[in-house]
């Protein structure tokens, strides 16, 4: 069996909303990854929420995808933090910034420091969404250095009022992606998680026929269609479903258990 890489997102997928990992899921990704295939978690988390995550699937090498894309991680457990940034992508936010300042009455901004933290414009709506370091500086500090990503949240807005207003604004030289809250990533142009899949695909000489990803949400349809097999879970806007190659159960009903079976 040649070995295959195997994109896996993290919430709504790997696991719950809620946080849960089920036995079952754990239980298949280790099997996969026994069987020899490189398992990468592609995730719009930051580090600093992406490493609990693998330490719970006990993933301790190979590789990870963070920030939707501008973040590589080499994982290595002689590092004192378990990793290695092999891969970092940032840009100027202060051309995205000046767009979003006063465009949303109750929105906060969003940059990330670079396995830190946040630095925000105001308080988060709710800071369990966010981990590590949060700190709360003027706008011009927000845009005083290069950033992997800006983040643009609204406690009242939905995802289809955020979807229609990233068009309005007219976003340009960088990639952008909206969560399944009212929730706005902006990232450096080109970056996406299945622009950093194809370089660790290359780096791993899996050939492109042997690629598979998982998802579940709008970051995830770049990865989906680079995917030889994308999948979309159960739980997936039906615009994230049309872009899949097939569609499995949601992730309350271990959805990405039959496909990682499938492959053994």
């Amino acid at each position: 069996m040649r070995p295959k890489l195997i994109g896996l997102d993290i919430d709504g997928t790997t696991i719950t909303h809620a946080g849960d990992l089920s036995p079952e899921v754990y239980a298949a990704v280790h099997k996969v990854r026994d069987a020899g295939h490189h398992v990468v978690i592609a995730t719009g988390r930051a580090i600093v929420s992406t490493v609990p995550i693998l330490r719970m699937l006990d993933i301790t090498s190979g590789y990870a995808v963070c920030s939707n894309g501008a973040v590589t991680l080499r994982l290595d457990p002689d590092e004192p933090q378990g990793y290695q940034i092999v891969d970092s992508i940032t840009f100027d936010p202060r051309p995205a910034l000046d767009l979003l300042r006063g465009q949303w009455p109750d929105a906060v901004v969003a940059v990330e420091e670079l396995g830190v933290g946040f630095k925000l414009s105001a308080p988060w709506p709710d800071e369990a969404e966010l981990e590590g370091e949060l700190r709360v500086v003027s706008w011009e500090e927000l845009g005083a250095d290069p950033v992997t990503r800006v983040t643009f949240r609204s406690p009242t807005a939905s995802a289809e009022d955020f979807a229609e207003f990233a068009e309005q604004i007219g976003l340009h030289g960088v990639n952008y992606s909206v969560g399944y809250s009212a929730w706005l990533d902006i990232n450096p142009e080109g970056v996406s998680k299945a622009a950093a899949l194809e370089l660790l695909r290359r780096e791993l000489e899996v050939e492109p026929g042997d690629t598979v990803a998982v998802g579940d949400q709008r970051n995830d349809v770049e990865m989906l269609e680079w995917a030889a097999r994308g999948v979309a879970m159960g739980n997936a806007p039906e615009e994230v479903k049309d872009c899949a190659d097939e569609v499995t159960l949601t992730v309350d009903e271990d959805g990405l258990v039959p496909v990682l079976r499938s492959l053994l």
